[in-house]
């Protein structure tokens, strides 16, 4: 088992079974905005750390990030194999550069 399923499977749990004191707890009971405004903070902390051209605090922002992502993902019934299973999917993609995920900006 990876680390990252033994994460989701700790944040699985602590979205069950609350534990006081705990923060993972705390952004379950707080709710979906919480959550994405704690994974959008962390988005911005890993580019400047990215940006800063400080590859220690990047991966300690990485991890920050990841972490907070687990918890959306939890929260939102979506599985680390339905993410890898969807990049298996565009692996098999080539030549699509400018299909990949346009995004309607009138929207």
């Amino acid at each position: 088992m990876s680390v990252l399923q033994e994460l989701y499977q700790t944040v699985e749990s602590r979205k069950t079974e609350r534990q006081e004191g705990s923060y993972t707890c705390y952004l379950f009971e707080k709710g979906l905005d919480k959550i994405l405004k704690k994974c959008g903070e962390e988005c911005t902390e890993v580019i400047i750390a990215a940006k800063n051209g400080d590859n220690k605090e990047t991966v300690l922002e990485l991890s920050d990030l990841l972490y907070h992502l687990t918890v959306l993902m939890v929260n939102e019934g979506i599985s680390w194999q339905d993410v890898e299973d969807e990049l298996s999917k565009r692996e098999l993609k080539t030549g699509n550069l400018k299909q990949f995920h346009q995004v309607d900006k009138n929207t």
